[in-house]
């Protein structure tokens, strides 16, 4: 890659992604054109935001180009100063030499074939980048690529340098801008390659695509996606789990960034462990699951990876809060930390800097730039960024912070085991990991939000939240009640107290023996926030009055 297009919205204005976007193209010395998107809105405010990002990349107002995606103004000028300022694409020859590209035509559509293949190397030097992919039952697995070396031609034999499978190519082609067969696939060209590959977890963002005989290492500049958010995922029925098995492996050739293998709990039976890119990626992942494969999913409590020291010096990475070992058990506790940038108007600093407090958070630098808006700079441990972080910011602001966040090397953490106990049975998918200072808060929004959202059985039971081996909180629930001689009329009362005595006698062993069944809009509910989980008769009370 060789330039980047820096879009921002008119109606937004620079915000905490921009920055992070800008920075990793910074890092990588692309050139950088900047647009302003959006510029028919009402609501555009296109001469402050080109403002904005002229202070922010030191340039000159008129470098900043302005289009419409509705109506189409400005696209064109845009395709041509790609064309004008994008260098050609580079790469290195069978002697070592920077070769460049020749440039592009007037439509920039494509490179001049014949001078790409008199600078490019045979086929056994052939290396190329994969950065994306698709899956068809037909052709099997298409990798799209970037060649920095060599060319390919149909029944060339390649080899996946990450995966180690081998395969020929079915069939290599351009992008123009829909796929378009060619003979050849040759350096400084991006192109796909169908490999006729009909196998999951193959094919991979970064990887690289040799000959077959190629002996060099792969090729650098993409980093494979590390998971940082953990969840169990659990079918409602035991006979959907080879279902689910099955569509996880089917999202994973569309998405190879999260990562899943097979658990078995207790309670809930056999499931996954899957590990996400964030929040939002395991909402996503979730519900593919339940609307393109139709799965009722029982999905645990979200965690981190913590680094446990026990106390005979051994470390272990836990992913799972269920596997958390004791406190009495542990020396030291390492968590990962974040990196978070929040750009926000400047009225809202006051109430941002509480939910900071509230958060772990120790704030960094802040910067003022234009529209008075600030930029703040903070580090968090990441379990608090997962902990409603986003939605709280949002509601403070009333909608107009942004934040994005990055990845930081481990710190120490104080942080507890906190299970929770239905009927006496503990239930993994509500075990988490806690602050020590909050467990006590946790605890009792804990119970308190079961208590709304679980049914009632025929039998009392108790909610219960464990943690330093004592329990910090308790609710009741209690049982269904049913007349058992409602139906009897006259008679002797001895009957109808036999009936009692037998109930009674039928409820004590049903509580000893029976077991509360917790169901998927109960796991869902458990999940949210407390303020929105109303009981029904709170609901019709809101109603009325």
């Amino acid at each position: 890659m060789e330039g980047s297009i820096l879009l921002v919205d008119a109606t937004q204005g620079v915000q905490a992604q921009t920055l992070t976007t800008l920075n990793m193209a910074r890092e990588s010395n692309l050139v950088i054109i900047p647009v302003v998107s959006k510029i028919d809105s009402p609501l555009a405010r296109t001469i402050e935001v080109k403002e904005e990002i002229a202070k922010l990349l030191n340039i000159n107002e008129s470098e900043i180009l302005e289009v419409s995606g509705k109506t189409g103004e400005g696209v064109a000028e845009l395709l041509n100063e790609v064309i004008k300022r994008i260098p050609a694409p580079t790469f290195e020859d069978n002697e070592d030499k920077s070769i460049t590209t020749t440039n592009t035509d007037e439509l920039g559509l494509r490179k001049s074939a014949s001078s790409l293949r008199q600078s490019a190397s045979s086929e056994k030097d052939f290396r190329a980048l994969v950065f994306d992919f698709k899956y068809s039952n037909h052709s099997g697995v298409t990798v799209f690529v970037r060649v920095f070396n060599g060319q390919a031609k149909k029944n060339t034999p390649l080899t996946f340098k990450v995966s180690g499978k081998s395969f020929t190519a079915v069939e290599v082609g351009i992008f123009s801008p829909s796929e378009l067969v060619t003979d050849t696939l040759s350096a400084g060209e991006i192109g796909y390659i169908t490999t006729g590959i009909k196998e999951s977890d193959i094919a991979s963002v970064g990887d690289t695509i040799s000959h077959i005989n190629d002996i060099q290492p792969p090729l650098h500049g993409y980093f494979k996606p590390a998971p940082v958010v953990w969840a169990s995922i659990y079918p409602e029925g035991a006979d959907d789990f080879a279902m689910l098995k099955l569509a996880l492996g089917k999202l994973r050739l569309s998405d190879s960034s999260y990562t899943y293998d097979e658990e078995t709990s207790g309670t809930l039976g056999r499931g996954f462990r899957c590990g996400f890119l964030g929040m939002l990626h395991l909402e996503i992942i979730v519900e593919r699951l339940r609307r393109e494969f139709s799965l009722q999913l029982i999905v645990t409590t979200p965690s981190v990876n913590y680094e446990i020291t026990f106390n005979n010096g051994r470390k272990e990475m836990i992913f799972s809060p269920s596997l958390f070992p004791e406190d009495h058990m542990v020396s030291k506790i390492m968590e990962p930390w974040v990196r978070v940038r929040i750009i926000t108007p400047g009225q809202y600093i006051g109430a941002i800097m509480q939910q900071l407090y509230d958060h772990e958070a120790v704030i960094g630098d802040s910067e003022s730039f234009g529209d008075n808006r600030t930029s703040l700079t903070l580090e968090m441990p990441l379990r608090e960024l997962m902990r409603n972080f986003f939605n709280e910011l949002k509601s403070i602001t009333s909608g107009y912070a942004s934040i994005s966040y990055e990845a930081m090397p481990m710190k120490e953490a104080d942080v507890v085991k906190m299970e929770v106990l239905v009927a006496d049975e503990p239930v993994a998918a509500f075990c988490k990991i806690v602050a020590r200072r909050r467990m006590q808060e946790e605890a009792d929004l804990t119970v308190d939000k079961l208590q709304e959202v679980i049914e009632r059985t025929l039998f009392n039971f108790k909610i219960q939240a464990k943690a330093t081996g004592r329990i910090l909180a308790s609710r009741s629930v209690s049982g269904m009640k049913k007349d058992v001689t409602d139906y009897l009329y006259g008679g002797d009362i001895t009957r109808k107290m036999k009936l009692r005595e037998k109930q009674k006698k039928g409820k004590k062993r049903m509580k000893a023996e029976g077991k509360v069944n917790i169901t998927q809009v109960a796991f869902a509910q458990a999940r949210m926030p407390f303020r929105r989980i109303k009981s029904f008769w709170r609901r019709i009370f809101l109603f009325y009055f």
